[in-house]
C-alpha cells in the first residue's frame, strides 16, 4: 500500500496508491495521488518498472504524483511509454502535462540531453480510456472495470476495478458509496481493497451539513458488501484523516468534520461496525503496508 489517504495533505498517509508485484516481478500501479512516487521507491520498486498505472478517476487525490512517476521514470531510463488506463478525461489529463503542457520547460531541458532523447518514449505515455469491461490485458494479467458511484458521471467517471494475475484475484474500489457493480467485480476475490473514507458518525455529519460529498462507503456498509460478495480478505483503505491528532489538519478540518471527535479510537469503531456483518480476515490499511495474496 503507497499510499493510504484521502484529500488533505496529510503528514502521516500519503494519498491514494497500490502497487501489486507479481511472482514474476512485473508491476502494476492502482492510482498515483500525492507521495506515491516516493512510497514507491521506499518500497524499493523504481517507476521506471512498472507496466501499467490504472487510474481509477481524475480527482486530485488519485492522479497529482501521475506527473512525478513519469518524469522519474523518464529519468531513471525507462525504455518504453508507460501505459495508463483510465476514465474518460484521462487522455486531455496526460496531453497537458508534459511535452507543450504545465511541464513544458522540464520537458524542454531534459528532453536536450542525449541520454533523454534515446528514451523519450518515456515520456510520452499510451493512454487507454476505459469503458466497463476489459480495460487491459497483456500476457500477466487482466483488469475488468465498471463505473461506481462516487459523484455524477457526467462530472467525472469513476472506476472499480478486478485484477486477474497468476490464478488470483484482487478488486479495487476506488471511491464510491455501495453500488452493484462494486459487489460483482469483487466477488470471491482473494483481497479486496476497498475505501472506507469516514466512520459512521462522520458520513451524517457530511451529508447534514452539506460539506463536501457523502459518496463513499461506510464501514456498516463495507461490512455488508465484502459478506455478500464473499471476499477471502478485507483491506479498508482511503481514509478520511478523521483519525489523525495533528494540529494542523485538525484546524483545517473544523468545516469538514466533527472535529471534537477525531482521533485513533475512531479506528477501533470502524473495525466495530465492519465486523457486525463480515466475519472474514480484516485489516486496516496502513503507507507501505504489504500483503502477500
Amino acid at each position: 500500500m503507497l499510499g493510504t489517504g484521502a484529500a488533505f495533505v496529510d503528514p502521516d498517509r500519503a494519498q491514494s496508491g497500490i502497487l501489486v508485484t507479481l511472482d514474476n516481478g512485473r508491476n502494476y500501479l492502482f492510482d498515483c495521488g500525492a507521495g506515491i512516487t516516493r512510497n514507491m521507491v521506499r518500497a524499493n520498486v523504481s517507476p521506471a518498472d512498472v507496466s501499467a498505472v490504472f487510474l481509477t478517476h481524475l480527482h486530485h487525490d488519485h492522479i497529482c504524483d501521475f506527473p512525478l512517476f513519469v518524469i522519474t521514470g523518464w529519468m531513471w531510463d525507462r525504455e518504453d511509454s508507460p501505459v495508463v488506463i483510465g476514465p474518460k478525461g484521462t487522455q486531455h489529463f496526460v496531453t497537458n502535462l508534459f511535452e507543450g503542457g504545465a511541464f513544458k520547460a522540464d520537458f524542454d531541458a531534459r528532453s536536450s540531453y542525449p541520454r533523454r532523447q534515446k528514451n523519450i518514449s518515456a515520456i510520452r505515455p499510451k493512454v487507454i480510456e476505459a469503458s466497463p469491461g476489459v480495460a487491459y490485458e497483456d500476457e500477466h494479467v487482466r483488469m475488468i472495470c465498471d463505473w461506481v458511484e462516487h459523484i455524477p458521471r457526467e462530472v467525472s467517471e469513476c472506476f472499480g476495478v478486478r485484477f486477474e494475475a497468476e490464478g488470483k484475484v484482487i478488486a479495487f474500489s476506488g471511491d464510491t458509496s455501495p453500488c452493484e457493480s462494486m459487489e460483482r467485480l469483487a466477488n470471491g476475490a482473494d483481497l479486496l481493497i476497498h475505501e472506507c473514507t469516514f466512520p459512521e458518525s462522520f458520513i451524517e455529519h457530511r451529508r447534514r451539513t452539506g460539506v463536501g460529498t457523502f459518496a463513499h462507503t461506510s464501514p456498516t456498509e463495507l461490512g455488508q458488501l465484502a459478506s455478500r460478495a464473499k471476499v477471502k480478505r478485507l483491506l479498508p483503505t482511503h481514509f478520511g484523516h478523521f483519525d489523525s491528532t495533528h494540529a494542523l489538519i485538525k484546524k483545517v478540518a473544523t468545516h469538514h468534520f466533527p472535529v471534537e471527535q477525531m482521533g485513533p479510537h475512531l479506528m477501533d469503531e470502524m473495525v466495530r461496525d465492519i465486523r457486525k456483518h463480515y466475519s472474514g480476515p480484516l485489516q486496516l490499511a496502513a503507507d507501505l503496508l504489504r500483503i502477500d495474496v
